[in-house]
């Protein structure tokens, strides 16, 4: 866990009396949260428990969202460059006609733009991006050909790239390895060691009280956050899962 963390008293997500509904169908209710800066976060809760549909919520990606919603203190209209999204891999068209280097040149279009010319500077950052997380061999492979875990390491490369002070993911460990998911982790775990914020949904409560430095348990709102050994408690599993999963 990246204990050492620089302190911030500006979390890095706040959101204050949110809720979320799909075609009239309530998914979030009363969601009252903050998530702390500089350190790694994890969304946790069972399937239908409203994990992606939180963080997709707070980024206005979903219809019906109500609530006060805060990235880095400010809207997000206001610190869109600042903040980096990576969708679920299988969430993406895998048929979309578009290379791996070219994804991963998205991250630098909030600073320069879809029509301005990339710089050196630009092009670097791109290039180092994609080495950091293994894919640089990858940069010239339509995406279609990649497999899931390359995929993602690949939309990890393009947050990277943005050079943003927070990053949020949704479901990063899906579809790969184990060999992958620690390289990953240990990218995540430095980026906030040198004072980025990272937020992940994920299910793996194991690997959350091994690595992470905070967690939020969900159960359709927040059952409990703060410390992932004070949050995931029997009590608190029991109350999202109606079961304890780690004492199985």
């Amino acid at each position: 866990m990246s204990t050492d963390a620089p302190a911030t008293t500006t979390p890095a997500l706040r959101l204050q009396n949110l809720g979320a509904s799909y075609g009239g169908r309530p998914v979030l209710s009363g969601v009252d949260v903050e998530i702390p800066a500089g350190v790694l976060s994890a969304i946790v809760g069972p399937n239908g428990a409203g994990k992606s549909t939180l963080v997709k919520a707070a980024l206005g990606l979903v219809p019906s969202v109500r609530g006060t919603v805060r990235w880095l203190g400010e809207p997000l209209r206001k610190v869109r460059t600042r903040v980096a999204y990576v969708p679920q891999s299988d969430s993406v068209a895998k048929d979309f006609p578009i290379t791996a280097v070219q994804v991963v040149e998205m991250g630098r279009y909030p600073h320069r733009g879809w029509l301005r010319r990339f710089t050196e500077a630009d092009d670097e950052l791109v290039a180092n991006a994609m080495a950091q997380v293994g894919v640089a061999e990858l940069a010239d492979r339509p995406l279609d050909e990649l497999s899931g875990g390359q995929r993602q390491r690949v939309f990890l490369a393009r947050a990277l790239a943005q050079r943003a002070d927070l990053i949020v993911l949704d479901e990063p460990f899906t579809a790969v390895d184990a060999r992958t998911e620690a390289t990953l982790l240990r990218i995540l775990t430095d980026l906030c060691r040198g004072g980025a914020s990272v937020i992940a949904v994920h299910h793996d409560l194991r690997d959350v009280l091994t690595h992470f430095d905070h967690a939020v348990l969900m159960a359709g709102t927040v059952v409990a956050a703060g410390d992932p050994h004070d949050v995931l408690t029997t009590e608190h599993l029991e109350r999202a899962y109606g079961m304890a999963p780690l004492a199985r």
